[in-house]
């Protein structure tokens, strides 16, 4: 038997918990984007986002990694404005979407560039396995924080109090 689809806004407001927690999504995924490029790429200096080529080759791939990094912070903040115009965002939904996003992003670098792809280490010559925790249970924070806060939320929307 087929489910009911579950209402994409909170009864009697207009809020949109679904998208506010997708459109913040991606705004956190494209703030950890920016960060990890920002210090660990430029600042620091300790990779590049594919080092398995030419210095020339590591600059070009950050390069892409930054414009497509602005490209998801544009694009959700006019996503997010949209929601703010219509009344439509739903703040519980919306912060826990923005630390799924950075714990998503922040896992999936941890584990598919590190370790299953290795388009890159967090530094070389040094033991990894400290920063690979750090950066790893950093992640999984970070979905702790967003999956508390989108339980809070599906409970308030269940009591009826709005976010």
């Amino acid at each position: 038997m087929k489910q009911p689809a579950r209402p994409t806004t909170v009864s009697g407001t207009g809020a949109e918990p679904r998208r506010s927690m997708a459109v913040c999504a991606l705004i956190g995924a494209a703030v950890t984007a920016a960060a990890d490029e920002i210090v660990f790429h430029q600042i620091l200096g300790w990779h590049h986002f594919y080092d398995r080529s030419t210095t020339s080759v590591g600059l070009l791939s950050d390069g892409l990694l930054h414009t497509a990094e602005l490209l998801a912070l544009v694009a959700g903040f006019f996503l997010y404005a949209d929601l703010r115009r219509r009344r439509a965002l739903a703040r519980t939904p919306a912060w826990a979407g923005f630390f799924l996003g950075m714990g998503i992003f922040q896992l999936y670098d941890g584990i598919v560039d590190h370790k299953l792809l290795r388009l890159h280490q967090i530094r070389y010559g040094v033991d990894v396995t400290p920063y690979d925790w750090a950066w790893n249970l950093s992640a999984l924070i970070l979905l702790l924080i967003g999956a508390a806060l989108a339980v809070h939320a599906v409970r308030r929307d269940a009591a009826g109090v709005s976010s």
